[in-house]
């Protein structure tokens, strides 16, 4: 089993932290070989951001994402560049308010998840990519959820950890819903 996952967006959505708490979770608290990647542009906040998580049951001999099976986008630039790139069959899960602009695609499924929309609700934008792993993780099972939570924990501050964990489980729910409908 080899699992590519790409998650793509701008500079300051917590797109390296969400591939730094996959591959925790994955790695650490899942009991697979895992690996994390990342580029961004020069500016800290607001240029092309991506990282990539490679999660397999045997040690892993290339690193990098070639042909994502799960692609997790969170902005239009992010949708255009890779969109294509998704493997036969992979996962598109997208904040369609992000991306207003799509293409129809043949053998992908996309799952249409508005995190920034439900971010706010929480009253905490930032918390956007913590909804994106809930619903990667209730749509994919690519990482289990307890290994999730815990590498959550283990990555953001101690005085956020309540948001971020609450930001996952509505993230989650609307994940589980889109797979049961």
């Amino acid at each position: 089993m080899r699992v590519e996952i790409r998650f793509a967006g701008f500079g300051g959505q917590g797109i390296i932290k969400s591939g730094i708490i996959t591959a925790t979770a994955a790695c650490i608290y899942g009991g697979k070989h895992a690996v994390q990647t990342q580029s961004y542009g020069p500016e800290s906040r607001g240029g092309a951001c991506r990282s990539e998580v490679v999660i397999s049951d045997d040690e892993i001999d290339f690193p990098k994402v070639l042909e994502p099976d799960i692609l997790v986008l969170m902005s239009q630039h992010a949708y255009n560049e890779y969109v294509e790139n998704v493997k036969k069959n992979g996962i598109i899960i997208l904040d369609p308010d992000m991306i207003p602009n799509e293409k129809k695609l043949e053998n992908v499924k996309v799952f249409r998840v508005p995190a920034v929309r439900i971010a706010e609700e929480l009253g905490v934008k930032i918390v956007a990519n913590i909804i994106m792993l809930g619903a990667l993780t209730a749509i994919t099972g690519a990482v289990d959820k307890e290994a999730m939570i815990k590498a959550i924990k283990a990555n953001v501050p101690k005085e956020l950890e309540e948001i971020n964990l609450k930001a996952f489980e509505k993230g989650y729910e609307y994940g589980r819903k889109l797979v049961e409908s």
